[in-house]
């Protein structure tokens, strides 16, 4: 039989089947590991063949993975040279971000951008709590949303209090799966239950799961928010590294630095101290945003810009 994971908790996942009803799943013994270098060879998202084994207690066995269209992994806490796959079959991954209560940095922003280009998954950003902000800090952030829109990416305003942004939230969502991330306290549970009630979900009750040994924990779970419109919230999410990545890679998931690839003296410019560095003579000229550009910098430079 066809089924959906909906829940990983390491050794047990919860799959949906045609029905709709939830198989506690186990898989099929040698199948494991196989050649693959992952610490787990099923995500959230996967699409799976299953087969019953105690019907009474509603467990099965998985045999088989459908091929995925894409995945979101990590590098294993525990195994170097392996990864932890968080979740599959994705079709954007949504940063929600808030300019105060808590402060969300752009380099936090952008590394999850990064991240998202480098698995081929559309990023989008929303800027929460609306109703919190003043004229001049609104004003500022209007040009983060220009930016960003500018760059590529869908990029809006949203507020649970007002209703702001909140059928825009709805439209994105629907009859696609969606990976939700951002800092505890951005309004991600509440923003979900102003278009989803019926999912009830506590307020901070995603935060709070993803927050479970963020470092090493790395249990996953969908919700299904309306037939066919899912979002998945992993607590590895807010955790991605780019020590998988080399320095001279990271300027390719800048859709901005992209373009200039190839107009360098040099060409493999790492846009740092290089002469007729097209990347920074566009910085100076006011065509590449000075955020993004020191967001760029701290990333191949190994620091972490993600508070």
């Amino acid at each position: 039989m066809h089924g959906l994971v909906i829940r990983s908790t390491g050794s047990w996942y919860d799959i949906r089947d045609a029905e709709g009803q939830i198989w506690q799943c186990r898989l099929r013994g040698k199948f494991k590991y196989q050649d693959l270098k992952v610490t787990n060879p099923v995500a959230v998202g996967d699409s799976v063949y299953w087969e019953i084994e105690d019907e009474t207690a509603q467990k099965g066995v998985i045999n088989d993975i459908l091929p995925r269209r894409n995945y979101i992994a990590r590098k294993s806490v525990h195994k170097s040279a392996h990864a932890h796959l968080l979740a599959a079959n994705v079709d954007q991954a949504i940063i929600v971000a808030t300019l105060t209560f808590p402060r969300t940095s752009l380099g936090f922003i952008d590394r999850l951008l990064v991240v998202a280009e480098s698995f081929r998954i559309p990023g989008v950003v929303i800027f929460n709590k609306q109703d919190l902000f003043d004229d001049e800090i609104k004003a500022y952030q209007q040009e983060l949303v220009d930016l960003y829109n500018r760059l590529g990416y869908t990029c809006f305003t949203t507020s649970s209090v007002t209703g702001e942004g909140v059928d825009t939230f709805q439209k994105l969502l629907q009859g696609k799966v969606s990976v939700l991330s951002g800092h505890s306290g951005v309004g991600k549970s509440t923003l979900v239950n102003t278009i989803a009630p019926d999912l009830n979900l506590r307020t901070n009750e995603v935060s709070t799961f993803a927050n479970k040994g963020v470092h090493t924990t790395t249990f996953a779970e969908m919700f299904e928010l309306a037939p066919d419109t899912f979002i998945i919230d992993s607590p590895g999410i807010k955790e991605l590294g780019l020590s998988e990545m080399e320095k001279e890679e990271i300027g390719h998931y800048f859709p901005e630095i992209r373009d200039l690839i190839g107009q360098c003296r040099f060409h493999n410019c790492l846009h740092i101290d290089e002469p007729k560095c097209a990347v920074k003579e566009a910085v100076e000229a006011g065509e590449i945003a000075m955020s993004r550009f020191e967001s760029y910098l701290s990333m191949v430079g190994g620091e972490d810009n993600r508070r």
